[in-house]
């Protein structure tokens, strides 16, 4: 019975941005909030999460640090572990089994949990990630100015991509990485063209680096490139399964659908940050899990003190 477990309000799974300004929200209103986090988060390693507002290249571990550390000023209560499972308990009501084998019941859930990235084969390229090597030209692109940029990818992104970084510099070449070019399309050679990025489809047999700073790229031809940062497209999937097997509606990318206030098409489940389409933005991630909160609150009022919409 649902009465065994402990309860709460709220239960968030994830604690980066999303997760942890939800569970800030959630608290301030007065609710009962559980995160549940086993400690790996996305993009750990990188320097610093640029264009957060008041926290000009803050460090991701810093970033979390703070934000668990409010979280517990609210008496928001951790879970440093995974959710196994969780289920329909009781009417509106969630049971998750934690990896700990830990139950706890919650009146509503928020997936939180995030997107695993999968890199390219490249030796060496962990080793310079968050300092020359990069993902988001959103994030990142503003240190490229005026240098040397090799974009890694194929098709339309990684000549999206390219062209996103053209906002900084016309130096750039794009590197399949021994893939297919899958360039053919018109529209993508004329930009390609327009813009003078040439395309090289040999493999990256070696990055040149001094410390953490890139100087080149050995191809198996032999040919030398010579860089300055790096930018490589990444293969994404969730980092759980928990949206599938709750039954929650998702996009063709495997990202959940959730409506403008971040409900999923499950009762009583929300989703918010990477889990969801969307800029994989850190600041747009917690602005989701700020919304998030405010409509699981409003989810949770008893009708005597809701007015009809």
């Amino acid at each position: 019975m649902a009465n065994e477990s402990p309860q709460f309000d709220i239960a968030i799974v994830g604690g980066g941005p999303a997760g942890l300004s939800a569970a800030i929200w959630s608290a301030r209103y007065g609710h009962r909030v559980l995160v549940v986090d086993g400690g790996e988060p996305r993009n750990w390693e990188t320097r610093g999460i640029n264009g957060y507002l008041g926290l000009p290249s803050v460090l991701p571990a810093d970033l979390r640090a703070r934000g668990r550390a409010e979280c517990e000023l609210y008496g928001v209560t951790f879970a440093n572990t995974d959710v196994m499972h969780v289920e329909p308990d009781d009417g509106e009501l969630l049971r998750l089994q934690l990896k700990s084998r830990t139950t706890y019941i919650a009146r509503r859930v928020l997936l939180a949990i995030g997107i695993c990235d999968v890199w390219p084969d490249i030796p060496g390229l962990e080793d310079i990630y968050g300092t020359s090597a990069h993902v988001c030209p959103d994030c990142d692109g503003y240190d490229v100015r005026g240098k040397r940029v090799v974009v890694i990818g194929n098709g339309r992104r990684a000549v999206g991509m390219a062209l996103a970084l053209t906002t900084w510099t016309s130096d750039i070449i794009i590197c399949t990485n021994g893939s297919p070019a899958e360039m053919e399309d018109t529209e993508l050679r004329e930009k390609l063209d327009a813009c003078q990025i040439t395309v090289r489809t040999e493999s990256v047999e070696h990055l040149d680096c001094e410390g953490r700073q890139l100087r080149g790229l050995l191809l198996s031809d032999g040919t030398q490139l010579s860089a300055d940062k790096l930018f490589f497209t990444l293969a994404q999937v969730p980092a759980d399964d928990l949206g599938a097997r709750l039954g929650c509606e998702r996009d063709s990318g495997g990202r959940l659908v959730v409506s403008e206030h971040y409900a999923t098409s499950v009762m009583s489940v929300f989703a918010a940050g990477d889990i969801t389409a969307g800029p994989q933005l850190a600041i747009r991630a917690a602005a989701a899990g700020a919304v998030a909160a405010m409509a699981m609150h409003r989810s949770l009022l008893p009708e005597h003190r809701k007015l009809a919409s």
